[in-house]
């Protein structure tokens, strides 16, 4: 059973596992960092720990970031986008944020750039 706050699980809107997409940006550059998903507890351990917490799909299980790698994000503000479904999750980071040692996750394959 999840603590979160009624008034803000009122407002998520889940897919079928019950999890959110939460986007993670550095806050002073507006860098796209990484995307992660939480359930109710993560978003709740999230907003009142100061540390970004997801939700894994694969090992189904909660991860703190940087809790082995000591990449951390500490979280300056969590955001709900206007549909409810979507989470913006802006932190300072440190060190990289991929787990392949890259400073994003959108580091490597630019798919199309447009040029005005």
């Amino acid at each position: 059973m999840s603590s979160l706050d009624p008034a803000v699980a009122a407002r998520l809107k889940r897919d079928a596992q019950g999890l959110v997409p939460a986007v993670v940006q550095q806050h002073d550059t507006r860098e796209v960092l990484m995307v992660g998903w939480m359930d109710d507890e993560a978003l709740h351990r999230t907003l009142t720990t100061g540390r970004t917490t997801f939700w894994s799909r694969s090992r189904q299980e909660y991860w703190v970031k940087g809790e082995t790698s000591g990449h951390r994000q500490h979280v300056h503000e969590v955001r709900l986008d206007c549909d409810g479904d979507t989470l913006l999750v802006t932190v300072d980071q440190e060190g990289p944020a991929c787990h392949t040692g890259a400073r994003t996750c959108f580091d490597e394959d630019v798919l199309v750039r447009r040029l005005p």
